[in-house]
């Protein structure tokens, strides 16, 4: 009998893989993303001292799209990108969290680019 692949332990098993090639910096962070089935989160992290820097998220009064698909994933890679720069940060390490980059990821950052981020 084949046994069935649990999805989210994969998804971390691969996000463990990455997480040992790059870390966040004071002078270059971390924009980590994480989807659920409801929403999209996006923090940008300082791994040196521990401490998120910034956040956006579909639960944000600023997002329209309360939802984890391609269009909130354009307004959400705006919005983090509007609130890097506020705070002085422009060039990021970006962190697909295991996801494939493809679809709601990959509009996320393309969004994140355009708002003014360098990755």
């Amino acid at each position: 009998m084949v046994s069935k692949t649990d999805r989210k332990m994969e998804r971390e098993r691969r996000h463990l893989r990455v997480r040992t090639k790059i870390s966040g910096t004071a002078e270059r962070p971390r924009l980590c993303v994480y989807r659920s089935n409801t929403n999209l989160y996006v923090q940008v992290i300082d791994d040196v001292s521990g401490r998120t820097l910034a956040q956006a998220s579909t639960m944000d009064k600023e997002v329209k799209t309360k939802h984890s698909n391609k269009e909130a994933a354009k307004e959400v890679g705006a919005l983090i990108a509007k609130r890097a720069l506020e705070k002085n940060i422009k060039t990021v390490v970006f962190d697909r969290g295991g996801y494939i980059y493809h679809g709601v990821v990959k509009e996320l950052a393309e969004a994140a680019r355009e708002g003014g981020l360098e990755f």
